[in-house]
């Protein structure tokens, strides 16, 4: 009674905020009606979110006034992708799925442990409708890099586990990069490291998915930012937690981990790296030699543990 209370209130104030303002577009120019229309988008959203009652017919009269318009091809994005969600409780024999903690764990009756996780789900045409928005604010303009990490982001979240369509889309960035597309992100004055520390934030994302298809998008990506810059410390660092994690050649990861330090002897996550490869191997001098240097950039808590774990093994 209460959500369906809430219900209500919300097709009401939609309703509100639609009919209190009709008054005003009459008689308006094109560029004041659009910003009626933003205007009064920002504020349904505000108050019902992305997929709101009353958004669909704010967006369909933004569109009649101009088609092309960047804010309602990137709200309709908005609008359509969050109409195509739906969660779903599932259950999985594993402690992570697609890198991320079960929302529950129990028992089952032999004493097993059950995990489970919320999942989102696609409806493929709602999607679709997301993409084709997307794709014309693209079109419209090529160099607003805020739209087309809106678009990374929505397709590696429908690909789940196996994010092939989001690996080519962000290639296609790199050679767009590599090609000398001067990007742009409203409110945001971009430096030099800007794309190369977005696309480290991908390949982040693919590695805590942590499947075999995002593992190999990991890899790919990263070497692809290497052809552009062979001395960047963080994707040669990449290839050796591919190394590490995925192919076990623990002496190759080393090899490239040495490679990132020789560039960067203060990379935290490499000596990280360097030390748990040292203890898998149980190689308590390797150990000693990355905790002594790790110690040095870690933050508080770690270097901590560091010091502890140096004085156990100097104890041996």
């Amino acid at each position: 009674m209460e959500n369906f209370i809430m219900d209500i209130r919300k097709i009401i104030l939609a309703v509100m905020i639609l009919t209190g303002s009709a008054a005003s577009v009459s008689g308006q120019g094109k560029e004041e009606l659009k910003k009626t229309y933003s205007d009064r988008y920002d504020l349904v959203v505000s108050k019902l979110g992305p997929d709101g009652v009353g958004i669909e017919t704010i967006l369909d009269q933004w569109a009649a006034v101009d088609s092309l318009d960047t804010k309602m091809l990137s709200a309709r994005f908005s609008y359509y992708f969050a109409k195509s969600q739906s969660t779903s409780v599932v259950v999985k024999p594993e402690k992570k799925y697609l890198g991320a903690d079960p929302v529950l764990s129990l028992k089952d009756s032999t004493g097993a442990d059950v995990y489970y996780f919320q999942e989102v789900f696609y409806d493929d045409s709602l999607f679709s409708m997301s993409m084709k928005s997307i794709d014309k604010a693209i079109a419209v303009s090529p160099q607003r890099i805020d739209f087309r990490f809106s678009k990374a982001a929505a397709l590696l979240s429908y690909e789940k586990d196996s994010p092939d369509m989001t690996l080519s889309f962000l290639l296609g960035l790199v050679e767009e990069d590599a090609g000398g597309m001067e990007w742009e992100y409203p409110g945001y004055e971009l430096d030099d490291d800007f794309f190369k520390s977005s696309m480290q934030e991908y390949c982040y994302a693919f590695f805590k998915l942590g499947t075999p298809s995002s593992y190999e998008a990991f890899r790919t990506l990263s070497e692809r930012m290497l052809m552009a810059d062979p001395d960047d410390p963080q994707f040669i660092s990449n290839l050796g937690s591919y190394c590490l994690v995925v192919s076990k050649d623990y002496g190759k990861a080393l090899k490239y981990y040495k490679k990132a330090l020789k560039i960067n002897p203060q990379d935290y996550p490499t000596l990280k790296n360097c030390v748990l490869l040292a203890r898998q191997q149980k190689n308590r001098k390797l150990e000693k030699k990355y905790l002594t240097l790790f110690k040095e950039v870690a933050p508080e808590n770690e270097k901590l543990a560091a010091e502890a774990r140096l004085e156990f093994l100097s104890g041996k």
